[in-house]
């Protein structure tokens, strides 16, 4: 015979008689006080016939119905018969519907026809462009109010935006243009010796930094750094619920976390173009140096002379517009995470995904613009 079990007011009595083990249930069984689990009270035991009785009890709630359930779920998997006849109807009733609910199998998914597949990603491309253009318009008024009434505006959390998202960049944007500069006018010059053409490396260079290289890989940069930043601590806001306590205290989140945001990466966006620039033609300055020998006065005078004001300011707009694509998009990702750590995780990705997309496409467009504009 096994000795009574005790476990603050719920306690299990066990004894065997032949080949059925008898579990007499008493005392006060609450969910919110330690309870005998079946498992410790079975141990290696295998016997042919389980009754439980509950003679001695005298209140319970679903801490029962959970010791039910392990009876149950225990006997089923040894073939074992549980006898249950003298626990209370409500009890068992709920514990053979927990059980039986965990043992369904779960409904084969139907396949999907050509016309459903073809609807249902046609309805979730809607929702999503509504999403984006719902997300844009607030962003629109949340500026129309910043010109209005600068004074509201969060001036010490977009400066220490622009010290995140500008001065701790320039480490890797200075490496990448620095080596984008490099590649390219090594490359260049392979080409052009062979024509005699080696001063022109500086032209192909300067214009292709300038105009399109320098914004497009500081965008780049800034996307993955920055833009996954953004949606990873909006992400991380909404399922600290941070976000619905600025709602219920009346304070708008665009313009009290988005705004400073967007105003900081426009605003060094232009700059680290500049710096990036600046870091491009240098490297090609370094290649033409110890490739052709050309000295480096001729190198600047030669990029002098092809870049002018308008190649510098088609660059700057380009990195403005990418800065600004860049903020929404992390934003944007960040605002709809799912409340979880995974969540946050899928919203930086997809806030990097959504950036480099829209600055490919961003990019094209300006080429074609500029194109028709004669710049």
């Amino acid at each position: 015979m096994a000795a009574p079990t005790h476990v603050t007011n719920a306690c299990v009595t066990a004894r065997t008689t032949g080949e059925c083990l008898h579990l007499n249930l008493c005392g006060h069984w609450k969910i919110i006080e330690p309870r005998p689990t079946f498992e410790s009270l079975i141990g290696v035991q295998k016997p042919e016939r389980l009754l439980i009785s509950t003679d001695d009890l005298e209140s319970w709630d679903g801490a029962l119905v959970l010791f039910l359930v392990e009876v149950l779920r225990w006997a089923k998997e040894y073939g074992i018969v549980a006898d249950l006849a003298q626990v209370p109807r409500q009890a068992r009733e709920m514990a053979e519907g927990v059980l039986g609910a965990s043992s369904l199998p779960k409904p084969p998914v139907p396949a999907l026809g050509l016309a459903t597949g073809v609807g249902l990603a046609t309805v979730d491309v809607w929702r999503k462009t509504r999403d984006i253009a719902t997300f844009i318009g607030e962003c629109v008024f949340s500026a129309s109010r910043l010109f209005r009434q600068p004074h509201h505006f969060r001036w010490n959390d977009c400066l220490a935006e622009m010290q995140k998202c500008g001065a701790m960049a320039l480490p890797i944007v200075s490496l990448i243009s620095l080596l984008v500069g490099l590649i390219m006018a090594y490359q260049a010059a392979v080409q052009l010796r062979q024509f005699g053409a080696d001063i022109f490396v500086a032209d192909l260079v300067g214009l292709a930094v300038v105009r399109e290289m320098g914004p497009m890989m500081a965008a780049i940069i800034m996307a993955g750094r920055t833009g996954a930043a953004f949606a990873a601590t909006l992400g991380n806001m909404k399922a600290g619920e941070e976000i619905d306590a600025l709602e219920t205290l009346g304070i708008a989140p665009l313009d009290f976390l988005v705004m400073p945001r967007l105003v900081a990466l426009g605003i060094m966006m232009p700059l680290l173009t500049l710096y990036a620039n600046l870091l491009g033609i240098l490297g090609g300055m370094a290649v033409a140096k110890g490739v052709l020998e050309i000295p480096p006065a001729a190198y600047w005078v030669e990029t002098q002379s092809i870049v002018d004001l308008s190649d510098l300011s088609t660059g700057l707009i380009k990195a403005t517009v990418f800065g600004l694509l860049i903020g929404l998009s992390g934003c944007l990702r960040g605002l709809q995470a799912d409340r979880s750590a995974s969540g946050v995780g899928q919203a930086a990705t997809s806030a990097v995904v959504t950036s480099i997309l829209l600055i490919i496409v961003a990019d094209a467009l300006f080429a074609v613009v500029f194109n028709i504009l004669g710049f």
